[in-house]
């Protein structure tokens, strides 16, 4: 939660923040091919829930689940964002080789798969790069940021020559300083994008 209230704290400090944490869903999904219906309705269950208690808007913040989140927005009134999308519409908008840092393997195959339908949405053939640091959620679960973001760094040197780098999660945000100072081009961070994208959303509502 840390990454996302940082975020808030930083474009948005006077939203009404409310966190729900449900942190068995990354672990379960690890464990799955593929999501399955179970996991899609456990994220209609949290949409639910989120309109119960009087959410003008709804942010997800794992890469990991987009078709569950599509599913559940679904017929919502307020906004519901996935994790990463205005992360790739700036990413877009950036040029047509965009790089990309993850360290959850379970989500890269959905992240790529919503990053092309991003692009042809808006006519563009950007290529996208992800590079994979397994290393870095292990070190982030032991708690050391300090490894975390070090090899991420370090990883980041196979995107030189992109227009712009994503870092891929929520979690992988904590690695934006380390990560730009080894690359020339914009690094994108999830929390940030989603946020200003979700107040931007609220201010056209209200």
């Amino acid at each position: 939660m840390e990454p996302v209230a940082r975020a808030f704290a930083h474009h948005w400090p006077d939203a009404d923040l409310v966190n729900l944490l449900e942190d068995s869903l990354s672990r379960d999904r690890a464990a799955e091919q593929h999501l399955s219906p179970a996991m899609t309705a456990r994220f209609d269950a949290l949409t639910r829930y989120s309109l119960k208690i009087g959410a003008k808007g709804i942010l997800f913040t794992c890469s990991a689940f987009g078709e569950a989140i599509e599913t559940a927005r679904a017929g919502v009134k307020v906004p519901v964002l996935k994790p990463n999308e205005a992360m790739f519409e700036q990413a877009l908008n950036a040029g047509g080789r965009i790089g990309m840092l993850a360290t959850f393997q379970p989500s890269v195959e959905s992240m790529e798969e919503e990053f092309e339908q991003a692009a042809r949405a808006v006519g563009s053939d950007a290529r996208l790069q992800t590079v994979c640091v397994v290393d870095a959620m292990a070190a982030l679960k032991a708690g050391d940021v300090t490894a975390h973001n070090a090899l991420l760094a370090n990883a980041a040197s196979a995107l030189g020559g992109c227009d712009a780098v994503m870092l891929a999660h929520f979690s992988t945000s904590r690695a934006r300083d380390a990560v730009s100072e080894v690359l020339d081009c914009p690094v994108l961070t999830s929390p940030g994008s989603a946020v200003a994208k979700l107040k931007a959303a609220l201010n056209q509502t209200a």
